[in-house]
């Protein structure tokens, strides 16, 4: 909306020209949904103590039982002051900025649906239904942002020329980043503040490399693909500042819990930044994090099927190390330490290249 207003304006005060600027409303972008989350957070808070109630989940540690009947679908509000500040600040000229906006939205709504069956009849929808849901929204996505004249080729970390088309075999790769990631993240989300703490390294890494994807001269001399990605550094801006505003709230102890429909609008959001900015495969160095929780669970489920017995005391991992004594908090914070080295790792592969 402003951008749009300030093209505008500047023709009558130049001073609005620095709205043009990305950087500008990437900062702008951020307060903004920061801003949003301090003003309504304690409102939004109370209200789902109302309507949003729900168990913790099954597969938690006996100590989670005390946090039965916390308000949850906290990722409601946290799209909610994404969308604001996208509103705001973002050009809305670009296809990106919409099929990001539908991302979000639609993945969302998929986990609202399975929170609000879990709040109103203590079990969410069936894997399955979920599962393909999911791949469905996914594909239709995927093929649509090709539609708007999106690249199939994907790069390769540390080396320089090697970037195979894969054309429409491209299609369920990007699927399964998107899916993969939103359920990796899910899985994540099992502790108060360790899904969000992680995820805003993550998120301001890939805002970071879609500027410079979408920047000629950055793109040019790190020797990575040019992706006209740099409007998506602004929803990125965006995220980060939602994801800290709602951290505010969701930090030990929580106050409120962000639900499937936050992990999952946040989790492929993520995917979809790192897709746009053609270095998803750097999301398994950034967010591997991510990877190790979810593998931790196909690890646990194989190992009790065809061996006979548990390797981890629980999974995801971060239950094995809760049952082994570390407190929560702790937990919490050696893993978004272990997330933010991670980022750092994957930035300087921009260079080894």
């Amino acid at each position: 909306m402003l951008y749009h207003l300030a093209q505008h304006l500047a023709l009558k005060a130049h001073i609005f020209n620095v709205i043009h600027y990305v950087s500008f409303r990437s900062i702008a972008a951020l307060l903004t949904a920061l801003i949003f989350s301090f003003l309504f957070g304690n409102w939004f808070i109370e209200k789902s103590k109302l309507f949003f109630r729900a168990k913790a989940r099954e597969w938690t540690p006996q100590t989670h039982r005390a946090k039965d009947d916390m308000p949850t679908m906290g990722g409601i509000f946290i799209i909610a002051a994404t969308l604001f500040s996208m509103l705001l600040w973002a050009n809305w000229s670009k296809p990106q900025v919409w099929l990001m906006a539908v991302c979000i939205i639609g993945n969302g709504a998929i986990g609202f649906w399975d929170d609000w069956n879990k709040i109103r009849h203590r079990k969410g929808i069936s894997a399955r239904t979920k599962f393909l849901l999911q791949v469905g929204f996914a594909t239709a996505l995927i093929i649509a942002w090709l539609m708007a004249g999106a690249s199939t080729t994907i790069t390769m970390p540390f080396f320089k020329n090697i970037n195979p088309d894969l054309g429409w075999f491209f299609v369920p790769w990007a699927v399964f980043i998107l899916v993969g990631t939103a359920n990796a993240v899910n899985l994540t989300d099992g502790l108060d503040g360790l899904a969000i703490g992680s995820l805003i390294p993550n998120f301001i890494t890939f805002s970071l490399i879609t500027y410079l994807a979408g920047h000629v001269g950055m793109a040019l001399y790190l020797n990575i693909p040019f992706a006209d990605s740099s409007e998506i550094t602004v929803i990125g801006s965006a995220l980060v500042g939602a994801s800290l505003g709602f951290l505010w709230y969701n930090a030990y102890p929580a106050q409120i819990f962000m639900g499937d429909v936050g992990s999952l609008a946040l989790g492929s959001a993520l995917a979809f930044m790192a897709l746009m900015a053609k270095e998803e495969i750097l999301l398994a160095i950034a967010g591997g994090l991510f990877v190790v929780e979810a593998l931790s669970v196909i690890i646990q489920v194989w190992s009790f099927r065809y061996l006979g017995r548990r390797l981890f005391k629980m999974a995801p991992i971060h239950h094995h190390y809760e049952l082994k004594g570390w407190q929560e908090a702790k937990i919490t914070t050696r893993f978004g330490i272990i997330s933010l080295v991670l980022c750092l790792l994957a930035l300087l592969t921009l260079k080894m290249r």
